[in-house]
């Protein structure tokens, strides 16, 4: 633990995914150290909120996180866009009662046949719910929302069918399914200050792309919606902090999309410490655990024009806070 905040010397991670979990095939990113412990900064090639991620990435380190109202969180195991043996597995081994599935990548039968297995794994009384990820236009989801509904048995609600909000407004009236709004939230130039409308019945809340715990909450009362929090694909570091703002909400209605990290093929932390679902539940920690050395050595990111990219990522979105 230090003093003063060394972003030219903030450890940088190359992690593989795991099979199936994505076709970037790594997941990169940086940790950085301050006064209370480790925060990671690691947002996505084509997230521009970076200054909001280093303003979450700051927050464990420096002010910590909002105080809790829940010791542990309800989990979603994620299901991406595989076949539907691996779909089944995926869920068999991760011992939660929900799960969010990916559609909207490929064909609709499949998505069908991925949702199928996931319901049998799950049997009759989980809960299953489809994240799209804004891939539909109004006229698709509305002819593959009803019919994912079947396929589940019922869906608790369809995350981000399209990418605008009158899009999903549009769906929204079409549909009896509830639609969950994430990314134009979180790619929304001020969350906090976004206006909904009739677009959603239900808010993803994504601690980094938002600017931490404390912002998250803001986003939470102004939408007043009711919220699930996800994980944007992090290391158990990065995670906690989505822990920290699940265990802080007034209410948590929806088991929380906080199960990634068995996508990625490894982690930074001591097994012991790595946030890894246990009979479908995380825990809400103080602050993050810390990362240990040798992991720090295995995953470091070796090419070095990837690694100035993301210095100068960091000292950028510095610049710009």
């Amino acid at each position: 633990m230090q003093t003063l905040i060394d972003f030219d010397n903030a450890p940088i991670f190359a992690i593989p995914l795991a099979d199936g979990a994505g076709t970037a095939g790594v997941r990169e990113g940086m940790l950085i150290e301050g006064p209370q412990g480790w925060g990671e900064f690691s947002p996505h090639p084509d997230d521009h909120a970076t200054v909001r991620w280093l303003t979450a990435a700051l927050e464990p380190s420096t002010v910590g996180w909002p105080d809790p109202v829940r010791g542990r969180i309800p989990i979603a195991v994620t299901v991406p866009a595989v076949d539907p043996e691996a779909a089944h597995r995926i869920v068999t081994q991760a011992h939660c009662r929900t799960a969010s599935v990916d559609v909207g990548a490929g064909v609709l039968a499949a998505d069908i046949a991925r949702v199928e297995a996931v319901r049998d794994a799950l049997g009759a009384s989980g809960t299953l719910r489809c994240d799209a990820r804004g891939r539909w236009d109004p006229d698709a989801a509305a002819v593959a929302i009803p019919a994912l509904d079947v396929a589940a048995a019922g869906l608790e609600f369809v995350e981000q069918p399209c990418r605008t909000l009158p899009e999903l407004a549009a769906v929204r009236r079409r549909v009896d399914v509830r639609i969950a709004v994430d990314e134009s939230v979180r790619d929304a130039d001020d969350p906090v200050r976004l206006r909904l409308g009739d677009a959603a019945d239900i808010v993803v809340l994504t601690c980094g792309p938002l600017g931490g715990a404390r912002r998250s909450l803001r986003v939470a009362e102004a939408t007043e919606l009711p919220c699930v929090v996800s994980s944007a694909l992090e290391t158990s570091i990065g995670l906690a902090a989505g822990l920290a703002l699940a265990g802080a909400l007034p209410e948590l209605p929806f088991a929380c999309e906080l199960g990634t990290r068995p996508l990625l093929g490894g982690d930074l932390v001591a097994a012991s410490r790595s946030l890894v679902a246990v009979d479908g539940y995380l825990p809400v920690a103080p602050m993050p655990p810390a990362p240990k050395p040798d992991l720090l050595g295995r995953y470091a990111l070796s090419d070095p024009q990837r690694a100035a990219w993301w210095r100068d990522r960091l000292r950028a979105a510095a610049a710009a806070g």
